[in-house]
């Protein structure tokens, strides 16, 4: 009896993780699809008997586009593509095949194949297809131009209310071209990710060989996340207060380049934050950036080229740089002092980002952040686990 109970108990999927303010969301949305969508539609189509207002799949439709914004299967493609083309199946299959059990089985199958060929893969499509088939002499009756009446206008009827309802309760919508390029923006190069990458994920999803109701996007952003998570946790509340250097050696936009190289040789750094006259970061000089504007590409008179690159011009036009900030990079990338340091790892792993200014809550510079720190911090970190596991 208990394993019995347990088998079945392995039917009932886990508890939802969203809130109640989220569930609320969706009925209301859902609520809201239909209602507008059936009386646009009366109005639009007017009160004739022979054309249905709202057909039933819509339903099916509204269940995902408010309660699943971000699913695959309830993209504006997925909907307006899937519904159009499973009906021009069905009434195909209605107006060459005569037996109509046969019909609707064939018209499920070419939808789902279309759909998936044609990336609009959307469930209610199928009932899309069977109503086009089984919905009775009144659906027969209008042939092709059921494609528009009711299943155009109801999907982008319901379509429309989506991108307005989900995106005022900040929900993105269409959520795969926005994730698109949000993911491109905060984009991590793989190898400056502590765990799996890109291509690690695409061979695990090959090798799965199914398709699952959310985008690969959403899914790299979720392992991300937990993987994120979980070195948070296994190396404590460590922040960047805690592992920066606080004595930090600074120039202004208008220090001269010759003083600059100079700092850099004396306290043995290779990176300089360029401050304002209230500390607040505007910009970095690395030993690249004088590297790249002295233009070194060869290495015969590297000397001479550098040392007439310091020494700047006595002309008063000149194109030659003469201070720092001529040659800082201007986008750098700065962190609060109470980020946890394994936020760091994909952004100082990387090749343009091995010094990270970090700045109080006035975006004033309070210390820098560099490979030594971090590793020494992350060692520190699990030094302290291992330590709270021993006396456990």
């Amino acid at each position: 009896m208990p394993l019995l109970l347990n088998w079945l108990h392995g039917f009932i999927p886990r508890q939802a993780t969203v809130n109640h303010t989220e569930r609320l969301r969706a009925c209301c949305g859902a609520l809201l699809g239909i209602f507008l969508t059936g009386v646009i539609s009366r109005l639009l189509v007017g009160n004739d008997s022979s054309l249905p207002l709202l057909v039933a799949p819509m339903g099916a439709s509204a269940v995902l586009l408010f309660a699943l914004p971000s699913s695959p299967l309830a993209q504006p493609w997925s909907i307006m593509g899937g519904n159009l083309i499973s009906a021009a199946l069905g009434v195909t299959c209605t107006q060459w095949i005569a037996d109509p059990m046969l019909a609707a089985a064939l018209a499920l199958a070419a939808s789902i194949a279309a759909m998936v060929a044609l990336r609009c893969l959307h469930p209610p499509s199928g009932a899309v297809a069977l109503t086009a088939v089984l919905g009775g002499p009144l659906i027969h009756a209008q042939g092709y131009h059921f494609l528009l009446v009711p299943i155009g206008i109801n999907s982008l009827l319901l379509l429309g209310v989506a991108l307005v309802f989900n995106n005022l309760t900040r929900h993105r919508y269409p959520h795969s071209v926005l994730a698109r390029h949000a993911a491109a923006e905060n984009e991590t190069p793989d190898a400056a990710r502590p765990g799996f990458n890109s291509a690690d994920l695409d061979y695990v999803l090959a090798r799965h060989n199914e398709i699952l109701d959310v985008s690969r996007d959403d899914l790299e952003a979720l392992l991300l996340q937990a993987e994120l998570h979980a070195y948070q946790r296994r190396f404590g509340a460590i922040v960047c207060a805690d592992i920066m250097s606080r004595e930090v050696v600074t120039v202004e936009f208008g220090t001269e380049l010759q003083q600059a190289w100079t700092l850099l040789h004396q306290h043995h750094i290779k990176a300089l934050p360029v401050v304002d006259t209230v500390r607040r970061v505007i910009g970095i000089v690395t030993l690249a950036d004088f590297i790249r504007h002295a233009e070194l590409h060869h290495y015969r008179g590297y000397a001479d080229k550098f040392r007439r690159f310091l020494r700047g011009t006595q002309s008063t036009h000149s194109d030659q740089p003469e201070v720092v900030g001529q040659i800082m990079t201007r986008k750098v990338r700065t962190a609060m002092e109470q980020m946890p340091v394994t936020e760091l790892v994909g952004l100082i792993s990387t090749q343009s980002h091995r010094h990270i200014p970090i700045v109080n809550s006035e975006r004033r510079l309070v210390g820098i952040v560099t490979n030594s720190d971090l590793i020494a911090g992350l060692y520190h970190g699990r030094l302290t686990e291992m330590t709270r596991q021993s006396e456990s």
